[in-house]
C-alpha cells in the first residue's frame, strides 16, 4: 500500500496500514471460494476479517476519524456509512455460521469490492490529511483508542 507520505512512520497509521493489508490479502482468498461454491469456507474467511475489523474500526471511529471530522464531515460520513454496510454483511456470517440466504455470497463479494476502495480512500486520503493536520494531543487520543481496541494482529517483526 502507500508510502509516500511518511504516514506510516507514526505507530497509529501504521497499525491501521497493517491491518488493511492483512484484510486485502485475507480478500484475495474469497474469490476462490466464491468460484468454488464453498460457502462455509467463504463465511469462516468472512469471520477472518471481521475480527481484523473489529479493532481496526474502533480505532477510526473512535480515536481517528473524530479529529478528521470537523474539517472533513462529509467524507468521514461516507466512510462510517461504509464501515456499517460491510459490518452488516460480515455479520451474517458471525458466531460460526454459514448464512443460508444463497444472496450472501453474491453480497459478500459486492461489499469487498466496495472495501478494497474504501482502503484506498483511506491510505490515499484520510492517513495523509490526518498527518498534515492533526497534533498531538489528537495522536494521543488515537492512541489510546487503540490501546483500549488492541488489535487482531501480531505485533511487527522488529
Amino acid at each position: 500500500m502507500c508510502e509516500y507520505c511518511g504516514c506510516q512512520s507514526l505507530a497509529s497509521i501504521d497499525e491501521l496500514t497493517r491491518e488493511h493489508d492483512e484484510v486485502v490479502r485475507l480478500i484475495s482468498h474469497l474469490r476462490p471460494a466464491h468460484e468454488a461454491g464453498d460457502v462455509a469456507r467463504t463465511a469462516e474467511i468472512a469471520r477472518e476479517i471481521a475480527t481484523v475489523l473489529a479493532p481496526h474500526t474502533q480505532v477510526e471511529e473512535h480515536g481517528l476519524f473524530p479529529a478528521m471530522a470537523a474539517d472533513f464531515p462529509e467524507q468521514i460520513a461516507a466512510l462510517e456509512a461504509e464501515h456499517r454496510s460491510v459490518e452488516s454483511v460480515l455479520a451474517e456470517a458471525a458466531d460460526g455460521t454459514t448464512p443460508s440466504d444463497p444472496a450472501w455470497p453474491h453480497r459478500l463479494m459486492e461489499v469487498m469490492a466496495m472495501l478494497r476502495n474504501h482502503i484506498l480512500k483511506e491510505q490515499d486520503g484520510v492517513f495523509p490529511a490526518a498527518l498534515a493536520n492533526l497534533g498531538t494531543e489528537e495522536w494521543e487520543a488515537v492512541e489510546k483508542v487503540r490501546a483500549e481496541a488492541g488489535s487482531a494482529l501480531p505485533p511487527p517483526a522488529a
